[in-house]
């Protein structure tokens, strides 16, 4: 690509600003070629990044005594006695969702189940909060069809049920739905697992394919 190829139409497709832009060519020295303009894209969005809900997810309340794990982690972790922790993660899966309602919303799901065991944690109840566009938009019942399958499907594949939810139809929505959804898991509280780990000749295992 030459400096010319990437067009100012091609940044604002890309969902990027002009600042932003400007951030890209400060972070590489020189102009990106399209596949690494679709990367940053990518990783500064919404979905990624929280681009647009940092600011205001920053102003609630994160700490507290009976809080032992707040943002940073896989999952929040908090206190309820006895011994034993609820570990909670919530996620968006918006435009997947929208993009491919079933299994945009299947994996939102599994992405939370995994980082509510992967802290040590037995999930015990999903929930989810979704918002569709009009139900005379002839997108719409797709759409619902394909995300409570892909909820209900994953969910019910490993075991995990879903205790409570809220759906709402408005034409704000027409163009992107919003698919939320949430794991809580049970612990003990002194056998919380956390992703990082330290240690000179400590193995490390790559599983997957």
């Amino acid at each position: 690509m030459t400096k010319s190829s990437i067009t100012p139409e091609m940044i604002k497709s890309h969902g990027l600003t002009t600042d932003e832009y400007s951030q890209v060519l400060d972070i590489m020295g020189r102009d990106p070629n399209v596949t690494e303009l679709g990367i940053f894209s990518v990783m500064w969005s919404e979905h990624c990044s929280y681009k647009s809900s940092k600011k205001w997810l920053k102003t609630l309340p994160t700490t507290a005594p009976w809080v032992i794990c707040g943002p940073g982690e896989n999952a929040g972790v908090i206190d309820i006695g006895d011994g034993q922790a609820v570990i909670f993660k919530m996620e968006s899966h918006n435009h997947p969702s929208y993009i491919e309602p079933y299994q945009g919303a299947a994996t939102g799901v599994g992405g939370i189940l995994r980082d509510v065991f992967t802290m040590g944690a037995r999930p015990i109840a999903n929930l989810n909060a979704l918002r569709f566009g009009n139900p005379a938009h002839p997108k719409t019942r797709h759409l619902v069809a394909g995300v409570v399958a892909g909820i209900g499907g994953y969910g019910n594949c490993v075991g995990v049920p879903t205790v409570g939810g809220e759906t709402n139809f408005h034409e704000s929505y027409n163009g992107n739905i919003l698919v939320n959804t949430m794991t809580v898991g049970l612990a003990q509280a002194d056998r919380i697992f956390y992703s990082a780990a330290s240690g000179v000749g400590n193995p490390v295992v790559y599983v997957g394919s």
